[in-house]
């Protein structure tokens, strides 16, 4: 017979689990946000109804929409390729010289789109699967710049400027090789944290169809993120900054193109979606809005963060400032060929 504890617990019987807490989420946030906008929008429609926000709200909507679509494309493929492609293809296929493996690599960035959240844990995951790290990086550079998605989008956002689609594309590639040839020459195995480098299983066992719906939902909520943020810096740039302001910049190249370069740090744009930001400062020149679009996605301060995490704060700490030196570098090149 089981014995009854003094707090009247059967000792032997399985704990009850406390009910869960109720918690306010997002979506709790969220739907209280619509069903108040819905219930004071005369009350909004008379406050808002000014030229300033009126103009502000049609940049924002504009960039949003333009870049949607080619945003949910980009994530589904993703998390297709996270979920069905396995990471050592990519291993089996490289030459087995690193500085012949680096282009290559860059070049597989073409068929295995990827947002740059996506690739640093694609770039661990190689190394540690036995791939030169100049190769890992060197994909890592070049998968969330040079796939046919963000040329698309590219292409779609500059119709009027086409040769913006060759010229970043060059100078993304050239960034990703120029990197990679450098940690080979110059790179060092203990800069990089040793849990990147340590190997792991290939299947942990999974469903591949689940792996392929987590990938996805969270590149689209955080690079959807993101976008939103770029949407609502390019209202505001459009109805704060004075045209005035952006004349003089695009008078001073050099000025312009280092503005840029860190702009493109700290707003820390999906590669998805920056094109549709960049195409609405039109009162800049082509150069400077070129390297906007090959330095964001090799160096910002989310993937400086997300880099210090997989790799280590002393990887971080050299990979980034010499990738920001080399990709405005490769843009200017770029730059002088096609525009």
């Amino acid at each position: 017979m089981s014995k009854v504890t003094i707090t009247g617990e059967i000792r032997g019987a399985r704990p009850r689990r406390p009910a869960p807490k109720w918690r306010i989420t997002s979506l709790e946030v969220l739907c209280a946000v619509l069903v108040l906008a819905l219930v004071g929008q005369d009350w909004l429609v008379g406050v808002l109804d000014v030229p300033v926000l009126r103009t502000a709200a049609t940049v924002f909507v504009a960039v949003c929409v333009q870049a949607m679509p080619f945003l949910v494309l980009g994530v589904l493929i993703s998390g297709a390729i996270a979920a069905f492609v396995p990471a050592s293809l990519l291993r089996r296929v490289l030459p087995r010289r690193t500085a012949l493996a680096v282009p290559v690599a860059g070049m597989a960035g073409v068929a295995l789109p990827g947002c740059e959240c996506a690739s640093v844990p694609v770039a661990r995951r190689l190394m540690q699967q036995g791939v030169a790290p100049a190769v890992a990086l060197s994909f890592l550079l070049a998968a969330p710049a040079v796939n046919p998605i963000v040329l698309v989008a590219t292409a779609v956002a500059f119709k009027d400027a086409p040769m913006m689609v060759p010229a970043r594309f060059v100078g993304s590639l050239l960034t990703a090789v120029v990197m990679g040839w450098l940690w080979t020459r110059f790179g060092k195995a203990e800069w990089i944290a040793e849990r990147a480098l340590r190997r792991l299983p290939d299947h942990d066992g999974t469903s591949r169809w689940a792996v392929f719906a987590e990938t996805a939902r969270h590149d689209l909520v955080q690079a959807g993120g993101f976008l939103v943020l770029g949407g609502l810096f390019a209202a505001v740039f459009n109805v704060v900054v004075p045209a005035a302001w952006l004349e003089a910049l695009g008078g001073q190249v050099v000025f312009g193109v280092l503005v840029m370069a860190l702009l493109a740090v700290v707003l820390a744009l999906c590669s998805e979606a920056d094109a549709f930001v960049a195409v609405s400062m039109s009162a800049l020149p082509l150069l400077p809005r070129l390297v906007f679009l090959v330095v964001g996605p090799a160096v910002d301060v989310k993937l400086a963060a997300l880099q210090a995490g997989a790799f280590g704060r002393g990887f971080a700490a050299r990979f980034a400032p010499a990738t920001f030196v080399v990709a405005i570098g490769c843009a200017l090149v770029a730059g002088a060929v096609f525009l």
